[in-house]
């Protein structure tokens, strides 16, 4: 049984229907990451999977229980999340906004520790920020920030880590970077990692299982790249004509959009 999976989901906002009749399973140890074009539902369903969301029906397990049935901090100390956009509070320090990751352990009985400031410290070590620690986050790069959000949510020591599009606003040079970090946290200290990521050839590149959502926020096709991706495919998810060639530097499918001639052809056909 996987850790994490979601059962006949109906996800929406108000009166608009984002996503219906919504299951997924996310391989135990696995780098899970969720693709598909804008608004069908891909950040809709990593909240739903964090429990930031009620589904109007069907149900999210997490450790074979539904997820509503564990308390706020329980969830917490299970999985974590890095939502998509992270605000940090006024003039708060790098140690100290990673330090508030380990709140869900936090107890009337069971204040800060010499165990909590070791978990500090090792979580901004591994996240390349250790020397960050006394700077205000504020007057950190969006790379460098990205790295300290990480570090707080690897501070709550859970095994699940939910990331939502973790690579936005960043320049290509950043993106590798904290793609390399995420890859590195789940070969190393063997995390289940969930990321919604736009940029599918990344995706293919990071990915161990990969879950393809097509308008309307039905899934269509999972598993893993080299076996899922094909050139229907992303015609079919994404209205892209394209060739899906080995990657020279990691064998992952490659996408090569084609020449703009035979793209507003596909356009125009639609």
């Amino acid at each position: 049984m996987t850790r994490l999976r979601a059962e006949n989901l109906t996800l929406a906002y108000d009166e608009r229907t984002v996503a219906t009749e919504l299951g997924v399973r996310i391989p135990d140890g696995s780098f899970t990451v969720v693709v598909g074009p804008n608004a069908c539902g891909k950040s809709t369903l990593l909240k739903a999977l964090a429990r930031m969301i009620k589904p109007v029906t069907g149900a999210v397990y997490l450790d074979g229980e539904l997820i509503s049935s564990y308390r706020a901090k329980e969830v917490a100390r299970r999985l974590g999340l890095l939502p998509q956009t992270s605000i940090a509070p006024g003039a708060i320090t790098v140690a100290d906004l990673v330090a508030r990751g380990r709140y869900p352990h936090q107890r009337l009985l069971r204040q800060w520790s010499v165990a909590d400031e070791r978990i500090v410290i090792d979580s901004m070590r591994l996240t390349g920020v250790l020397d960050l620690a006394p700077r205000l986050v504020d007057e950190l790069s969006g790379g460098q920030r990205q790295r300290v959000w990480l570090a707080m949510a690897l501070a709550q020591q859970t095994s699940i880590l939910l990331l939502d599009e973790p690579t936005t606003f960043l320049d290509i040079a950043h993106q590798v970077e904290v793609l390399d970090l995420c890859a590195d946290l789940h070969e190393r200290a063997g995390h289940t990692l969930v990321a919604v990521l736009h940029d599918l050839n990344q995706a293919c590149r990071y990915a161990t299982h990969l879950v393809a959502m097509r308008a309307g926020g039905a899934v269509a096709a999972e598993g893993r790249p080299a076996d899922v991706v094909t050139a229907d495919l992303v015609e079919d998810v994404f209205g892209l004509a394209c060739r899906v060639l080995p990657d020279p530097e990691t064998g992952t499918p490659l996408i090569v959009p084609a020449a703009r001639r035979r793209t507003q052809a596909l356009l125009r056909r639609q």
